[in-house]
């Protein structure tokens, strides 16, 4: 028997479907982009059925916690390889363990590749103590549980610990890899640099954003509020203040917002805070560096004045990490080279290697260090990395994208690289190691060993 169904019922549910497809994707949208979420239950609800299929897609091929399993793009390297040094020194190797699933780290003698100490935190049992209803934190036994968290440029300390974070709570343990303390007042990211003072820089997310009243909405979700945050070695922090607002107070809101038919919701990401630790005819003590990769700058600021002495780089680097002081005139710095692809699927590509780039104030001129041993050994990590120009000139860069390690002699040959390779046969992240060659350093690391395990 046929079911006649009136036209105008036919067009209320579509219309009725039509609305209900619009608050669907508001929620959605809301879960994604508000920094504080208002419909907690329903848009939770909303994102989880949006997610099925992708986390079929993962269950399916097998891709769980895919983002800390990088490309293999050197299946003939597992581990170091090449010549260790022969002057004592150290690398602090934070790194995901494809083994046993997790982010640990290892110190390394370069002058044998021996493992001396390796910490290896429960981040599950860490992060039990914080705060989740706070905003910054709401997924974070989801997005930095145990299987999930990299442990991003640890820092080592006197008595044999680590201070490290992940884009979450700033974090110490011990050396037996037990929790001293945490401070989640904000979410933690990028680098840990320390001060003449003893105190550490990282950079910070402010909540709530400043700008999401007036410019709520983008590509990227609500605005990053950077910020450059000073923190005790006890974890309190000392000072806080916004790199938007410094922008702002400087006279340089429109790199913030340089067209009103464009919007960022990332316009700076903040990845490196470098302390001046000695005067100099550029700088004094307790001027910061900071590298703002998406505006391709770097920033010379002075916090107790509130003033930005010097800004460049812009036009001779892109998409840049890690800026370091080398001597009292000249700077180097960890050039991605990453530009906007025609390709839809990359989306970002390097524009031929990654690049060091030294910036000299007194000739007012960059120049390129060692490239061609970077264009030899085809290094091209799109996001972080990081290097490092020795005191005896010699080079060392992180090739995170990669799972990459190297270490360059000044004559631009090659001494060894490293691949984060696991007994699986695949190669997992590795996240902004250290290099521990200097005076303090070695005596830090001595101390260390004789404490044991």
């Amino acid at each position: 028997k046929k079911i006649k169904v009136e036209l105008w019922v036919l067009c209320l549910v579509g219309v009725l479907f039509f609305i209900g497809l619009m608050g669907y994707g508001s929620l959605v949208r809301h879960k994604i982009l508000a920094p504080i979420n208002k419909f907690p239950v329903m848009s939770g609800v909303a994102y989880f059925i949006a997610e099925i299929p992708s986390n079929l897609r993962d269950i399916i091929q097998g891709k769980n916690d895919k983002e800390l399993q990088v490309k293999d793009r050197f299946p003939n390297l597992s581990g170091f390889q090449g010549k260790p040094l022969e002057k004592e020194t150290y690398l602090l190797l934070s790194k995901y363990d494809g083994d046993t699933e997790r982010s640990i780290v290892e110190l390394v003698d370069l002058r044998s590749f021996e493992v001396k100490k390796t910490w290896s935190p429960d981040i599950d049992q860490i992060n039990n103590f914080v705060d989740t209803s706070l905003p910054e934190f709401e997924n974070l036994h989801r997005d930095r549980n145990d299987r999930r968290y990299m442990i991003t440029h640890p820092f080592l300390t006197k008595d044999g610990g680590l201070i490290f974070k992940s884009s979450s709570p700033l974090v110490k343990i011990d050396k037996h890899s037990q929790l001293v303390w945490q401070n989640q007042e904000d979410a933690f990211h990028h680098s840990i640099e320390q001060d003449h003072e003893g105190n550490f820089w990282v950079p910070t997310y402010v909540y709530p954003y400043q700008f999401d009243k007036r410019y709520f909405g983008s590509q990227w979700g609500a605005f990053k509020d950077d910020a450059i945050t000073k923190v005790s070695a006890d974890g309190e922090i000392l000072f806080q203040k916004s790199v938007s607002n410094i922008l702002i107070e400087n006279k340089l809101k429109f790199l913030l917002f340089p067209s009103p038919w464009f919007y960022s919701g990332d316009p700076i990401h903040l990845n490196d805070i470098q302390p001046v630790l000695t005067d100099g005819p550029y700088w004094k003590t307790g001027d910061l560096f900071l590298s703002a990769r998406n505006q391709s700058m770097i920033i010379l600021y002075r916090p107790s004045t509130n003033k930005i002495l010097w800004k460049g780089g812009q036009g001779h680097i892109s998409a840049q990490h890690d800026v370091d002081i080398l001597d009292d005139n000249r700077i180097s710095i960890f050039n991605n080279n990453a530009i906007r692809s025609i390709d839809v699927v990359k989306n970002v590509e390097i524009d031929g290697n990654n690049e060091v780039v030294i910036y000299d104030f007194k000739t007012d001129s960059y120049s390129k260090y060692l490239n061609e041993s970077l264009i030899q050994y085809d290094v091209k990590t799109v996001s972080a990395g990081r290097s490092q120009i020795l005191v005896n000139n010699d080079l060392f860069i992180e090739e995170q994208n990669y799972g990459r390690l190297l270490y360059f002699n000044k004559d631009e040959s090659l001494q060894w690289q490293y691949v984060n390779r696991g007994e699986d046969g695949n190669v997992y992240q590795v996240s902004w190691s250290r290099i521990l060659y200097k005076p303090e350093d070695i005596k830090k690391v001595h101390k260390i060993l004789e404490l044991g395990n």
